[in-house]
């Protein structure tokens, strides 16, 4: 009678060392971003499918009993933004941050990777662009073109740069090769992939200036419940801690 107690207690005492996650599972709702293959590259998959999928596929690792949903949607970042607000979707890889997103729902405070403004302008445009200033006289003469419906076509308008929204770095490099453009404004890590992929490394080059510094980050929908968002926020401290972030943004920088 007292080994079979024994052996129930041992039993027991088991199963509650077993990490939470194991017991826990939980699935959250998401999308993937259309049109931004460095987040989200569906024809890249296993080696390369993104660095936001990556990140994302690092958190069900570390946390097991974690699982996300409607990766098979691919929607345009305004509609991410807005099924983010509507509570449509759980979380979404990766947004920066601006005081308006911040407004409509929670940003987890590990960074995911970080990202640098900068421009490109073509090859035999020796022009300095050092600062917003010098983009802004630049700009008055034709307008810096920047991706649709990111925040940083929002800054710029304040900065007083004449600009133009277009559907993607991709259309934006393209209407520079042309001459319709001196500068395209954007992150270098996108830039750079488009640059690549379209071949245009000898025609077109990043300018020297920073912009601005700043990080990618995990969203989640308002009022999702505390443990939840605990849960995740653990998880990316332990891929923070570990080094999977910085090994994943290194490998999307080259």
């Amino acid at each position: 009678m007292l080994l079979r107690a024994g052996r129930t207690l041992i039993g027991l005492v088991s199963l509650l060392a077993l990490p939470s996650t194991q017991a826990n599972e939980l699935t959250l709702r998401t999308v993937q971003q259309a049109s931004s293959l460095v987040k989200y590259d569906p024809e890249g998959a296993p080696q390369n499918p993104g660095i936001c999928m990556e990140a994302l596929q690092a958190v069900e690792r570390v946390d097991p009993g974690l699982h996300f949903s409607g990766l098979e949607q691919q929607v345009p970042l305004r509609r991410v933004e807005r099924l983010l607000a509507e509570g449509q979707v759980d979380v979404f890889f990766c947004l920066l941050r601006s005081p308006e997103r911040e407004r409509q729902w929670q940003f987890l405070p590990t960074p995911l990777y970080g990202i640098r403004h900068v421009i490109v302008q073509r090859m035999d445009d020796g022009r300095s662009v050092d600062n917003l200033q010098d983009l802004a006289t630049v700009s008055q003469i034709k307008p810096v073109l920047v991706a649709r419906g990111t925040v940083l076509a929002r800054k710029l308008d304040i900065a007083g740069v004449n600009l133009s929204e277009v559907g993607s770095e991709r259309e934006a490099l393209q209407m520079l090769t042309l001459g319709r453009t001196d500068a395209v404004y954007g992150q270098d890590i996108n830039l750079l992939r488009n640059i690549r992929d379209a071949r245009l490394g000898d025609r077109v080059r990043l300018g020297r200036a920073v912009f601005q510094e700043e990080a990618q980050y995990l969203a989640v929908r308002s009022h999702l419940p505390a443990a939840i968002v605990e849960r995740l926020a653990e998880a990316l401290r332990r891929l923070e801690r570990d080094g999977t972030l910085r090994r994943l943004s290194d490998k999307y920088h080259r």
